[in-house]
């Protein structure tokens, strides 16, 4: 896990936004198998552990009294996201099965002023600024590896992922 989570931390360092995006949307569903071994729904696993370990960072309280909460992100959307931009290129989600609320997202790079346009939705159009996506993937990532740290089971499973070998 450490070289997949490497991986993601140096395409954030050197602005590989794609990288950024193809690690993030792959490691849920990576995570999700390790935690649920026997769930043969790859949809089913992605949604339990995104919705665990991200979809609070998605849901805020809206409202002039805070009180109505709004989640821009769900698993079941992500999952489609997920699908989309694997198997399509696509960021239009309208077509996956999976999907939720959204039809579309819209990704941002960093703006050159620090500013952020993270988590802007237009209708059913979620825009995330792709650097604070990769970012909260790694926070949910330090999250689960700490839940799991005890399991020795799991550690096991962790540990045993694909290593890239350096052959002289």
């Amino acid at each position: 896990m450490n070289n997949f989570i490497k991986a993601l931390d140096t395409a954030l360092k050197t602005e590989n936004w794609y990288g950024v995006l193809f690690i993030s949307l792959t490691l849920p569903d990576i995570c999700g198998k390790v935690d649920e071994p026997k769930c043969t729904s790859s949809q089913r696993r992605t949604n339990n552990w995104f919705n665990k370990y991200l979809k609070p960072k998605y849901t805020h309280n809206l409202g002039p009294d805070g009180k109505m909460e709004h989640v821009f992100l769900s698993g079941n959307d992500f999952y489609a996201l997920r699908c989309a931009l694997l198997h399509e290129g696509s960021g239009d989600i309208t077509s996956q099965r999976a999907r939720e609320v959204l039809d579309e997202f819209a990704f941002v790079m960093p703006g050159v002023r620090g500013n952020s346009r993270h988590m802007i939705q237009d209708n059913q159009t979620l825009q995330l600024q792709v650097d604070n996506f990769g970012n909260e993937m790694l926070d949910a990532l330090q999250q689960w590896l700490n839940d799991i740290k005890n399991d020795a089971v799991k550690m096991a499973k962790v540990n045993n992922f694909l290593d890239i070998k350096i052959l002289d």
